[in-house]
């Protein structure tokens, strides 16, 4: 016998329960994603350098033969140390000279010059720590006036680039970015005074384009840098910095 007193849920009670269950998958998926995804991420690098750096190691010479389990990371450490001690002998005399015996080899061979210059500018652009880095990231009209984007300042440009641009003034080479894959992009010789300098720094930068302008710098203020940028002045209209 049913009890009339009882209350009968209503349809509106159960859609706010579903309400409530979307809403905490929802949250707790913006929690798990980021930390899954680089978890997954750095987990699948470390397993990628081990299968090329593990086969050059002689098998008597593993540790995981030993103990019978596949200890992921070990190529990441030999990698590591091999690295650091190619990179301490190549500061010596001896290893100064076998670079460049080597390099001239390598400039004698017409196809394979071509590659390994390329290589090497690359690499010497990303990962030495010199002026050749990016450090200042920027507004340009790009691709056509009025509508802006973002882009890196490079160097300024040099020789014939900055000799054959009919302008009396610095010919700046930026690097634009595509979205959402910043390592692809463009390379552009602007006149400085159309290069508008930004506060925020090139990784806040760097976000703001791979999030398809969804992460800015300083999320409660976005009107103002985040804390740890680089930049300390502000650009006016033409990109020079004013106190």
């Amino acid at each position: 016998m049913n009890n009339p007193f009882e209350e009968t849920p209503t349809p509106r009670r159960k859609r706010r329960l579903f309400g409530g269950l979307r809403s905490n998958f929802l949250t707790g998926l913006v929690v798990i994603a980021p930390i899954w995804l680089t978890i997954y991420l750095i987990w699948t690098v470390i397993g990628w350098i081990d299968s090329w750096v593990l086969p050059f190691v002689p098998s008597q010479y593993r540790i995981d033969r030993y103990i019978g389990i596949d200890l992921r990371g070990v190529g990441v450490i030999i990698f590591f140390l091999f690295t650091i001690i190619v990179g301490w002998l190549a500061k010596g005399l001896l290893g100064r000279s076998l670079l460049s015996w080597g390099e001239g080899v390598v400039n004698r061979m017409p196809v394979v010059r071509s590659i390994y210059s390329g290589v090497k500018q690359i690499a010497e652009t990303v990962f030495a720590q010199s002026e050749t880095n990016f450090d200042k990231a920027c507004l340009v009209e790009y691709p056509r006036r009025g509508i802006w984007a973002i882009a890196f300042i490079s160097t300024k440009a040099k020789g014939e680039i900055s000799g054959k641009i009919p302008r009396d003034e610095d010919i700046m080479s930026v690097f634009l970015p595509t979205t959402p894959n910043p390592t692809s992009g463009f390379l552009l010789f602007v006149p400085r005074s159309d290069v508008i300098e930004l506060d925020m720094n090139v990784e806040d930068a760097a976000k703001l384009v791979i999030s398809a302008g969804l992460v800015y710098p300083n999320p409660k203020d976005p009107s103002k840098p985040s804390k740890k940028g680089n930049g300390t002045g502000k650009a006016d209209s033409k990109g020079e910095a004013v106190d």
